[in-house]
């Protein structure tokens, strides 16, 4: 009775639980649900630089920090092969400004002039800052109104710049983006605050697309474009759209089949169905899981495993039915037997999903997810919801007829009234041995002689022939001495 109770009270704190967090919380959709762009960037090798594993290591972080930039919700960024990466960005709706942002090298350089002895002309330019020196940057306003990027360097840039602006007062100093010449304004002072001003031909996107770069950090090697897919909201719309209208009709008729079939427990395996539905997406959400399509087909799938726990217990629970064993004692034999049976059927799919998200591409690691987390919250709903519901029904009078169960041993009887005087048949012994014991019993006894007789032995049949001609003589002996 105490463990009924624990039972109940654990069932409706987790429903009450994913209610809530279905109500406050919502659902992370995927690219190909609410529409973006998928873009794959290639490294490409340097003179100085050769691609390896720990330089794809610094061309993500670098890219992760540029996409933070920009604002997109719930990105997804993760390597590729040996030389790629691939960059997802849900909702986006720039796409060209995406691309200039994640795809430029953005390698900053603050260049002091060399001049010819002679001439006293600039005949190059020496390399003093790079974008490693910096703290911060961010958009601003020059006296004119027009969009530059406010620098900021870090404590030992700021001591840097400061002594290279006092030695180059009066002359100027550029500044150079992936080896272009954007700026070179002329020094008028030495500049101790450890800030600066980058001015030239901005417009204000291009403007916050230098300052992202320059905070993100300049990648370590270039990239190159080399695939590009983008996805609108309406197919994005649409595809949902036919993702849960699919999973509404496939859960419908597998509820009208579990009724039709299995009565009065298919009902409840659908009211734990739903509870299994509610449980679940409370789990993507509060993760969070973000859902694609191939995890709505995962979730979908594992709706038909979950039903597949409660059709093993069901029929377990038939079989005891059958063979005349009271309801809840059938019941509980049901559950027990068909543990072993959910665990294995379980544990393999788990382990193949594990397998999926180990080795699996994203897409594929979405469906693994979603499928595994549905496996494990459907064992939750058969073998502790469905059991706590059906411990309730059994022991309501009104339902302890066999009609409700589908056991077919008799249409009008109970099925917790005591068990007749000729047992019913086990579904394994045979029918021929169970009337033919009596007859042998029978036979047996006709065989052997009464207790009284010298011989206590089985008669042959030769013996059994002259024993009942010989008292037929003497009957007709008797009846013709009477006349």
């Amino acid at each position: 009775m105490k463990f009924r109770g624990l039972r109940w009270g654990v069932i409706l704190i987790v429903v009450a639980v994913a209610i809530a967090i279905n109500y406050l919380m919502p659902l992370k959709e995927g690219l190909d649900l609410q529409g973006g762009m998928e873009v794959v960037l290639e490294a490409q090798n340097t003179p100085n630089i050769t691609v390896n594993k720990e330089v794809m290591q610094g061309v993500k972080a670098v890219i992760e920090n540029r996409v933070n930039g920009l604002g997109v919700s719930e990105p997804l960024i993760q390597l590729k092969g040996s030389n790629s990466i691939l960059v997802q960005l849900p909702g986006i709706k720039d796409y060209q400004h995406a691309l200039n942002v994640i795809g430029k090298t953005a390698f900053l350089e603050f260049k002091e002039p060399i001049y010819d002895t002679a001439t006293g002309q600039i005949t190059g330019w020496k390399t003093v800052l790079t974008g490693a020196d910096l703290q911060d940057a961010k958009v601003g306003y020059d006296s004119n109104s027009r969009p530059v990027v406010d620098i900021t360097f870090t404590s030992e840039g700021a001591k840097k710049f400061a002594e290279v602006t006092a030695n180059n007062i009066g002359k100027p100093l550029a500044i150079f983006l992936d080896n272009k010449e954007i700026s070179a304004p002329v020094v008028k002072e030495a500049i101790t605050g450890g800030k600066a001003q980058i001015s030239g031909n901005f417009t204000l996107q291009s403007a916050k697309e230098l300052a992202i770069q320059i905070k993100a950090g300049a990648l370590p090697v270039p990239v190159k474009l080399v695939e590009q897919r983008v996805v609108g909201p309406t197919i994005g719309k649409d595809a949902v759209d036919s993702g849960w209208r699919a999973g509404f009709i496939g859960l419908l008729l597998v509820a009208i089949f579990m009724i039709l079939y299995y009565r009065l427990p298919g009902l409840v395996a659908d009211l734990a169905l739903v509870l299994y539905g509610i449980i679940v997406l409370a789990i993507f959400k509060f993760i969070p899981v973000t859902l694609t399509l191939p995890g709505i087909a995962g979730f979908i799938l594992s709706i038909g495993m979950a039903v597949d726990a409660n059709i093993l217990i069901f029929e377990r629970l038939k079989e005891e039915l059958r063979k005349g064993i009271p309801l809840i004692s059938a019941m509980d034999m049901g559950f027990k037997r068909a543990l072993p049976a959910i665990i294995d059927s379980n544990a393999s799919t788990l382990i193949t999903t594990a397998v999926l998200f180990t080795w699996g591409s994203s897409i594929i690691k979405g469906f693994a997810v979603t499928l595994a987390i549905g496996v494990i919250i459907s064992f939750f709903t058969a073998v502790i919801i469905s059991r706590a519901l059906m411990d309730f029904v059994v022991r309501i009078d009104f339902f302890k007829k066999l009609v409700f169960y589908g056991a077919r041993v008799g249409i009008n009887a109970s099925i917790t009234d005591e068990v007749p005087n000729e047992p019913l048949l086990s579904v394994d012994e045979p029918k021929s041995k169970t009337k033919a014991q009596p007859l042998l019993n029978q036979e047996s006894d006709k065989n052997v002689k009464a207790k009284g007789s010298d011989e206590a032995f089985p008669l042959g049949e030769k013996e059994r022939k002259q024993d009942k001609t010989s008292f037929s003589r003497k009957d007709r002996r008797a009846k013709r001495r009477k006349k």
